[in-house]
């Protein structure tokens, strides 16, 4: 398994946060993984085997090759059928914004095709440059001249809302809304309304999803200690609050999580989100089942 990530060029950088890929040649059985939010859209293209998504417990669609994933708010599963090699554009909160005409809370909790995203033409064009690209950088370089292209001609992220997503950022989801806002003199009903449009979730429901990642995050590189020592550390009020914000977005308790193989994948990418890293599995591997020891005792 390897997973790398890329960084956008200068003049997206303040968008796209990152391009990533996977490749996973091994084609046997995978277990069912479990997506979970992380504040982010995801622009994905599938060059490997179909991958299955899951509707409930049981049922499934095929994901298309190409989709877009808007945000989400309560974990999802997937399963590749065979080999995995997807290429992918992951968006700042803010980003993808700039570059669609409907407001962010419409493609909320959905997965849509590029036809619907961009149009018949204009997704058309996009997928067969990219179909033809023939390796990653190539990849890269057609999807911000396509961007580049959909770019309004200023962009729309504005000064107040970024500002206050930076601080959610920053403080890993702790500091509150109204603080963020102080005296100012955008109102929180004029700042709901802002991230509804921009970013798809109330600016509550984005800290609590940051502020879960980076408990989530301690909780994979975590060398010792206890999950009321995590919670407090992620500025929790207790472990039972903790606790409670986890399974909203996670589905799963913490100690659930770091056993759990269908979190493999989401584990990956929330151990490596801010580097652009080459990682052998086997190393992953290693660190992931030392933490369960770790956490168990």
């Amino acid at each position: 398994m390897i997973y790398e990530t890329f960084s956008p060029s200068l003049d997206l950088s303040s968008l796209i946060k990152c391009f990533w890929t996977l490749v996973v040649e091994d084609s046997s059985p995978y277990s069912k993984q479990r997506i979970v939010p992380d504040g982010c859209m995801e622009l994905a293209f599938n060059f490997g085997d179909p991958i299955k998504r899951f509707t409930n417990d049981y049922e499934f669609v095929i994901q298309p090759w190409a989709c877009f994933i808007g945000q989400i708010t309560e974990p999802f599963y997937i399963k590749p059928t065979g080999s995995v090699n997807t290429f992918s554009v992951r968006f700042f909160p803010y980003g993808i914004a700039n570059f669609l005409d409907k407001p962010m809370d419409h493609y909320a909790n959905r997965e849509i095709t590029l036809d619907q995203l961009f149009g018949f033409n204009s997704a058309r064009e996009l997928e067969n440059q990219i179909r033809k690209a023939y390796d990653t950088p190539t990849r890269i370089r057609v999807m911000e001249d396509s961007l580049t292209t959909k770019l309004r001609d200023e962009i729309t992220s504005d000064r107040i809302l970024k500002n206050t997503i930076d601080t959610i950022l920053e403080s890993k989801g702790y500091d509150s809304i109204d603080s963020i806002l102080g005296e100012g003199n955008l109102s929180r009903r004029q700042l709901e309304r802002k991230f509804k449009k921009q970013i798809g979730l109330s600016p509550k429901k984005l800290a609590k999803i940051i502020r879960m990642q980076a408990a989530l995050k301690i909780l994979i590189h975590r060398q010792s200690g206890k999950l009321t020592d995590i919670a407090y550390e992620s500025n929790y009020f207790d472990q039972a609050h903790f606790i409670k914000d986890f399974k909203e977005f996670t589905g799963l308790s913490p100690k659930q999580f770091i056993g759990d193989d269908g979190m493999l994948l989401s584990s990956l990418f929330y151990k490596n989100d801010r580097y652009v890293v080459f990682l052998q599995f086997v190393d992953y591997f290693l660190l992931y089942h030392n933490a369960i020891k770790r956490i168990n005792n």
